[in-house]
């Protein structure tokens, strides 16, 4: 589950990539977030089956809540991630305006 669900969000991060024209959203950093997981658990998923054989394709319905539970939190973390890299890169300047504005007021 947890592959599954990170090359879904890599799939879709690199669509949204190559549909932006500028780099205005610094989506290239989330790409290689969701891409380099989903090669973390390919990886750990080729070790696994090379270790459990055929119990492999019979996880029980708690593994699989917690590998869900864990591809939910890798997404969700690389998304914090990435949002925190664009609002200190603030490559529109929308940040910095808005804190001269404040402190104009001030």
């Amino acid at each position: 589950m947890t592959l599954l669900i990170t090359v879904f969000a890599a799939v879709i991060a690199t669509l949204c990539w190559y549909k932006n024209e500028d780099d205005s959203l610094k989506l290239g950093i989330l790409c290689f977030m969701y891409w380099g997981a989903s090669l973390m658990w390919l990886v750990d998923a080729v070790f696994e089956y090379i270790d459990l054989r055929d119990e492999y394709f019979n996880p029980a319905p708690k593994d699989m809540l917690n590998d869900a539970f864990l591809g939910v939190s890798v997404v969700a973390l690389a998304l914090v991630i990435w949002i925190v890299a664009l609002l200190i890169k603030d490559p529109n300047g929308k940040v910095r305006r808005t804190l001269k504005k404040q402190s104009a007021k001030a």
